[in-house]
C-alpha cells in the first residue's frame, strides 16, 4: 500500500469553568413561554424538573464576571500545549471556533476584532509570523469545521501542524426569562493535529459536511428577551427547539452515515461515537436512528459517552472537552485506545453537520 498524508490528533486540552450552576437556581427565575408570554410562577418546579429529565442536565459551568471567551480559549490552549510537548512555534494554524466573540459580563456586546484566534496567538507569545491565526463561526459546529479545514490543509501540503480551539461563553448571550437558558454553559476545548505520511490509513479517514440554510437557517437566531420588561435592547440566542430537535434526529444520522461510506467502514466497526452535547434526549435519538439506517442491531452501551449531565451544552466546546476528558482518563469506564474507530459529529446553527470518521494512532 502506498504512503499517503494522514491528520492525526497528537493530543487535546480543555478548561472548565469552575462555578457550578445547579438546576435549584433556576427556580427563582420568572420565565416565559414566549414575547410577553409569563409561565405560572407556582410552575417553576415542574418547569425545571421537567427540564432535567429531557436533557439530564443536572449542572452547568459559567465563567466569572472578569473573564472573557478569548481567557479560557487561551487556558485550553496551556493545557494542550503542556499535554502534547510541541514547540509552539511550530504551528502553522491556530484556529479559534466560537459564535459570539469576547462578550463581557457589563457589556453583551460582540467583540470581535481583534480575531479570538490573533488575541490567544499574541497571549501565547507564538512569534512565528507564518503561523495562521483566524476564526470560524459555524455553529456548535465549528470545532468540527476547523478539524476538517486542517485536514484539507495538509493532504495539500500547505501545512504540518494546527491548533484547533473550541470556546463559548454562552451564559453571556441566553435570556434568563427564556426556559432554553437552561441548556447553555461556558467551556473552551483544544486540539493540536499533525499531518503524517503513513501507508495504514489512521487519523481522519472521510467526513461529510452540509448546510441547510434554505429552510433552516431561522431555527436559531438572536432576539430580544422574552421579557418585555427587561431593560436595555441586548440580543439573546433563541431557538425552535422540536423543529431543530426533528431536524437533528433525520439529518445527523445520514452525515454520519456519508461519512461511514466514504471510508468504506460499517457502523458496527465504530467503538466511540463524540456527539456534540446538545440534549441527551435529542442525542440518544439521533443514535438510535443511526442504528436503525445501518440495521447494526443493539447499541452497544457506552458507545456515546455524554458529559451534559454536569457541564450543560457549551457550543463549540463540548466535542474537544469530551475528548480531552476520555484522553485523560476522567470520565468513568471510558477510554479510547490505538486503533478504535471513532465518529466525531456535530450540528449547529446555520443549520450546519459535519462528521468526521477518525483511526486513533
Amino acid at each position: 500500500m502506498s504512503e499517503r498524508i494522514y491528520t492525526v490528533i497528537l493530543g487535546a486540552g480543555s478548561h472548565l469553568p469552575t462555578r457550578s450552576v445547579a438546576n435549584s437556581e433556576f427556580l427563582t427565575h420568572r420565565f416565559f413561554e414566549a414575547q410577553d408570554k409569563p409561565c405560572d410562577p407556582s410552575k417553576s418546579d415542574t418547569i425545571v424538573r421537567k427540564f432535567e429529565e429531557i436533557t439530564r442536565i443536572v449542572e452547568r459551568r459559567y465563567v466569572d464576571d472578569h473573564v472573557v471567551t478569548s481567557d479560557i480559549a487561551l487556558r485550553a490552549a496551556h493545557d494542550a500545549l503542556a499535554k502534547t510537548g510541541i514547540d509552539k512555534e511550530s504551528l502553522d494554524y491556530l484556529i479559534v471556533a466560537h459564535n459570539f466573540g469576547d462578550v463581557r459580563a457589563d457589556n453583551r456586546r460582540s467583540d470581535f476584532v481583534p480575531s479570538l484566534s490573533a488575541r490567544v496567538k499574541q497571549r501565547l507569545e507564538i512569534h512565528n509570523p507564518r503561523c495562521v491565526a483566524y476564526d470560524l463561526p459555524f455553529g456548535c459546529a465549528g470545532w468540527l469545521q476547523g478539524v476538517i479545514q486542517t485536514d484539507y490543509y495538509f493532504r495539500s501540503g500547505d501545512a504540518k501542524r494546527a491548533m484547533v480551539i473550541g470556546a463559548e461563553t454562552l451564559s453571556r448571550v441566553s435570556d434568563p426569562h427564556d426556559r432554553d437558558s437552561m441548556l447553555y454553559s461556558d467551556g473552551a476545548g483544544c486540539a493540536i493535529l499533525e499531518a503524517r505520511t503513513a501507508a495504514e490509513p489512521v487519523g481522519i479517514l472521510a467526513h461529510a459536511t452540509r448546510s441547510d440554510t434554505l429552510d433552516h437557517a431561522s431555527l436559531m437566531w438572536m432576539g430580544a428577551s422574552f421579557n418585555p420588561e427587561l431593560e436595555g435592547d441586548d440580543l439573546f440566542l433563541k431557538m425552535r427547539g422540536r423543529k431543530l430537535y426533528e431536524y437533528a434526529v433525520t439529518r445527523v444520522p445520514e452525515v454520519v452515515r456519508e461519512s461511514l461510506d466514504k471510508a468504506g467502514l460499517k457502523l458496527g466497526d465504530v467503538a466511540k461515537v463524540l456527539m456534540h452535547q446538545a440534549n441527551a434526549k435529542m442525542n440518544e435519538a439521533i443514535l438510535k436512528r443511526l442504528f436503525d439506517l445501518e440495521e447494526d442491531g443493539e447499541i452497544p452501551a457506552g458507545v456515546m459517552p455524554m458529559t451534559i449531565s454536569f457541564l450543560g451544552n457549551s457550543s463549540v466546546a463540548t466535542v474537544p472537552t469530551l475528548l480531552d476528558l476520555i484522553l485523560d482518563g476522567k470520565l468513568e469506564n471510558q477510554s479510547i485506545d490505538s486503533g478504535d474507530l471513532v465518529i466525531l459529529a456535530a450540528v449547529g446553527a446555520g443549520m450546519n453537520i459535519n462528521s468526521v470518521v477518525y483511526r486513533w494512532a
